[in-house]
């Protein structure tokens, strides 16, 4: 999955916004995780009605205050926003443990041609290896909430640290009956990596919001 982000800077959304500027420091944050990036806009009326549930999402799995050890879950924020002030504002009232595109960064505008993104708000779920494991998550979280992460990890092949015991390491966990459909729902689409691979591109386009209507963006 670093290599996605292989010669660049992705930033955290804490206070000294901290640059993660080394591949082995992008490892330690997006290593056998899911990954989602999460397309949206301070502007976009429909991602403001869709940014509080998308916060409370990531906060219930991976706030200990919820859970008693973190999902292995990362969210990269790629704004398209018109301003950095305007990313700024935004970003200010999400969570500390979110990361984001530097607003300078071209990576914005090809992440979205790489993934096909259309519409906003838009997320993008990853595997660790980096293949997509859904173009487009945003109806899944409202309607299932954190419990679709569980059909994502499963589908995704994520080892689950807080679960496995010691004596399990030399056998793997038994799979359960509903992997076969999750596999079938979740299916890799390789050809939307292009002929290169994950870092290939090949993507059509993506949307932009201003008041309220769509207009193509790349």
């Amino acid at each position: 999955m670093a290599s996605l982000f292989s010669g660049r800077v992705l930033i955290r959304n804490n206070s000294d916004q901290d640059e993660l500027d080394t591949e082995a420091e992008l490892s330690r944050r997006l290593e056998n995780r899911l990954v989602l990036l999460f397309f949206g806009a301070s502007t976009c009326p429909q991602c403001q009605a869709f940014v509080p549930v998308l916060r409370d999402f990531f906060v219930r799995l991976t706030d200990e205050f919820y859970v008693l050890r973190a999902a292995q879950l990362a969210l990269v924020y790629v704004s398209q926003d018109p301003t950095e002030e305007q990313q700024d504002l935004f970003l200010r009232d999400m969570p500390k443990k979110w990361l984001f595109v530097s607003f300078e960064d071209d990576l914005r505008r090809d992440l979205g041609r790489r993934f096909s993104v259309e519409r906003l708000p838009a997320v993008v779920v990853l595997k660790p290896g980096g293949d997509v494991l859904t173009h487009d998550a945003a109806e899944e979280i409202r309607r299932l909430g954190p419990a679709c992460f569980a059909n994502w990890q499963e589908a995704a092949e994520v080892l689950d640290r807080s679960f496995l015991q010691p004596e399990d390491l030399d056998e793997p966990p038994p799979r359960s009956l509903t992997e076969p459909l999750r596999r079938c729902k979740y299916r890799v689409d390789r050809t939307a990596w292009g002929p290169g691979g994950p870092g290939g591109g090949g993507g059509s386009g993506t949307g932009d919001w201003a008041d309220g209507r769509a207009r193509r963006l790349f």
